[in-house]
């Protein structure tokens, strides 16, 4: 597998709606194990295509618990429910987080890369991770969806308060 470059903001291909997915060949299987292998050596939970430069409708998510990655070819969002708010990030926008408000339930309808069809439900972080990569299918960036710029020394607070919290021997879920 290789890591790829991760394309910036702004790039045109990022804010492009992307192509169906109508191969399901090894190319796309390179395509996918790379963009995955790209996305963990970022340290990120989800990766587009556009962001590493093809402008297809394919994606992955991987929240990191201890599940399989989601491979998500040709997703459609075939149901939402709820709301929530909640810090964002993107490997596009290094150094940009926000506050982006989004449904707290997604219903997906998708193709694995054999083709075959299959429907995902998510809740909470998950539905987030997947709404955002299916965004970026769609040429929309998180950045037009933020409500509140948050600073990284946040995150860095929140992190040293999680590690007390765990070193006092307290329950930190």
């Amino acid at each position: 597998m290789t890591v790829l470059e991760i394309v910036k903001y702004p790039a045109e291909i990022l804010e492009t709606k992307t192509a169906e997915v109508t191969k399901f060949d090894r190319k796309l299987h390179k395509l996918l194990d790379d963009m995955l292998e790209t996305m963990i050596s970022a340290d990120g939970v989800g990766i587009a295509a556009p962001q590493v430069g093809h402008s297809i409708r394919a994606a992955i998510v991987d929240i990191g618990e201890g599940d399989a990655p989601i491979e998500l070819i040709n997703p459609v969002i075939t149901a939402i429910g709820g709301e929530d708010v909640d810090l964002e990030g993107c490997l596009s926008f290094p150094e940009l987080y926000g506050e982006v408000k989004r449904p707290f339930f997604v219903r997906v309808e998708a193709q694995e890369r054999d083709g075959s069809l299959y429907e995902i439900e998510a809740e909470s972080f998950e539905a987030r991770a997947i709404m955002h990569e299916i965004d970026h299918l769609d040429g929309i960036l998180f950045n037009t969806k933020i409500s509140r710029i948050v600073d990284a020394s946040e995150f860095n607070e929140l992190d040293e308060e999680l590690v007390k919290l765990g070193e006092d021997g307290e329950d930190i879920e």
